[in-house]
């Protein structure tokens, strides 16, 4: 990309930051690679015209009208990233336990149990968080926020949601329940996994009434009776933090006997059922790098785990397992090592975008796809979008151009200057002059 449009990509961004976030813009990119993450696949020298935050057109030789136009020289456009499961404005430091709000422990001394399905962990998102612009600038536009569990939670965590990186600080789209299975939730479940089906099975005979609200035995409040209800016969989705093959079949079973729409995190050995998978429907989340027995739920994992996923018909996106947050960046490199292990480009690509979008039902609040009437949320890249070696030149939420800026490129920025004169040596000083 030459200096002329890189000028103009930063002049729109500057006109971004002075305007603010309150309005939708008009644009028109031109002659772009566009990578619809749809049917309609990949069309190269192709322009994109945005009226007011949506896509108005897709084709050639489209006119601008007064929309600020952007040559795209040909390179990548794409609908701007998932994020992956996080805890992006919900965790600052995660060292530090007053910036964390993901998880919820009431048990007493963070031992006994407390299901609290109505814990939302949406209500603590901050749009000022600097893990934000850390994310935008790597292409990402949208994240889903978990609710996590520890001791003195429990199996179930919470409820969590989709948020837009465009600064606004309402959730959107509907809710998701996190529910840890397996060996990770096993301490929450009486330190055996058997226990989680029939815990599972006591709060969904509660939401259902079936056990009374004053019974010693009940381990819901009447808040939390009407979330999980909301949940059943096929509400809003259950998103399953699971790995072995066994109890992934066992998951499939138990949401089908109980009208629970759910979505698989992690399948290590997801490969080994992918027909029982595809035949249900459930979309799953793979983190790509689980390549090893990291415990034993994990024993089957391979590379080639959301290739296999793929083949055999199942919906396939991405996780990270570790640091999600503070490294969201990475999740396209994930994309990337799928596509290296047999997974089609064009999957791979979905899975950062339409794939969580429709498995979250979020596909009128995310413009996870390039298509007319979509929410402008695109990115402009310097290459193949799936390798690291290329960058975000540009990323656009309704159309309007995000500042490319972030703490650590601002940091970058301060440390590559030299000092005014020699004797202040070549870094620049912690704190400017008049301040010491």
């Amino acid at each position: 990309m030459n200096a002329r449009i890189i000028k103009r990509l930063a002049l729109a961004s500057a006109l971004f930051a002075a305007c603010g976030l309150a309005q939708a813009q008009d644009l028109l990119i031109r002659n772009a690679t566009v990578h619809t993450a749809s049917a309609r696949g990949t069309l190269r020298n192709t322009d994109v015209l945005v009226k007011q935050g949506r896509i108005a057109a897709i084709g050639s030789g489209l006119v601008a009208g007064n929309a600020p136009v952007v040559d795209a020289q040909g390179q990548s456009l794409t609908p701007a990233l998932f994020g992956g499961i996080t805890d992006i404005g919900v965790e600052e430091v995660s060292g530090e336990s007053g910036t964390v709000d993901a998880t919820l422990a009431l048990g007493a001394n963070a031992a006994d149990m407390q299901v609290r399905p109505e814990f939302d962990v949406t209500l603590a998102y901050n749009p000022e968080s600097v893990l934000v612009p850390v994310a935008r600038v790597e292409g990402i536009g949208w994240t889903l926020l978990a609710a996590g569990t520890r001791p003195g939670g429990s199996l179930i965590g919470g409820q969590g949601g989709l948020v837009r990186l465009d600064g606004s600080l309402d959730a959107v789209g509907p809710r998701a329940l996190f529910v840890t299975l397996g060996s990770a939730g096993a301490n929450l479940s009486g330190s055996s996994r058997a226990a989680q089906w029939m815990l599972l099975d006591q709060l969904i005979d509660e939401a259902r009434g079936r056990i009374p609200a004053d019974s010693q035995f009940a381990l819901l409040t009447p808040a939390g009776r009407t979330t999980l209800a909301k949940y059943l016969g096929g509400g809003g989705p259950v998103l399953a933090r699971v790995q072995r093959a066994a109890d992934i079949v066992r998951l499939l079973r138990w949401a089908r006997q109980r009208g629970v729409r759910v979505a698989l995190v992690g399948a290590a050995e997801g490969w080994k059922v992918a027909p029982q998978i595809a035949a249900a429907g459930v979309p799953v989340f793979v983190d790509v790098l689980a390549n090893l027995p990291g415990d034993f739920d994990e024993i089957g994992a391979t590379l080639d785990n959301a290739a296999r996923l793929h083949a055999a018909g199942v919906k396939v996106s991405f996780f990270q397992g570790g640091d999600a947050s503070h490294n969201a960046r990475k999740l396209r490199q994930l994309a990337g090592n799928a596509v290296a292990n047999g997974l089609p480009w064009e999957a791979g690509l979905a899975g950062l975008t339409s794939v969580p979008a429709a498995a979250l039902g979020a596909g009128a609040d995310i413009g996870a796809t390039i298509a007319v009437g979509q929410r402008a949320d695109l990115v402009l890249w310097s290459g193949d979008p799936l390798d690291v070696a290329s960058v975000a030149r540009q990323l656009w939420l309704d159309g309007r151009a995000i500042p490319m800026r972030s703490r650590q490129t601002e940091l970058r920025d301060r440390y590559l200057r030299a000092a005014g004169t020699p004797q202040e040596g070549q870094l620049p000083r912690a704190y400017p002059a008049d301040a010491r």
